[in-house]
């Protein structure tokens, strides 16, 4: 799936591969619920990560490709 992300793209972090990421054992793990539950859209892209913003009062996040996925 993450062949298809693009920017401008809406995507939602997948909890599974985000927890058990090289990324969640160097930080806190305590991730935030919008990350999976609501939408973010990709607006920036460099090699296999991605800046996403998320529409909440938050600063936006670079995430692998493969920890996103596309939301419906």
């Amino acid at each position: 799936m993450a062949g298809k992300i693009k920017k401008g793209s809406l995507v939602h972090a997948v909890r599974e591969k985000l927890e058990a990421s090289v990324e969640a054992t160097a930080s806190d793990t305590r991730f935030p619920p919008y990350l999976f539950d609501s939408k973010g859209e990709v607006v920036e892209m460099d090699g296999d990560y991605a800046f996403v913003k998320f529409y909440v009062p938050t600063p936006g996040m670079w995430l692998r490709l493969d920890q996103l996925e596309l939301a419906e």
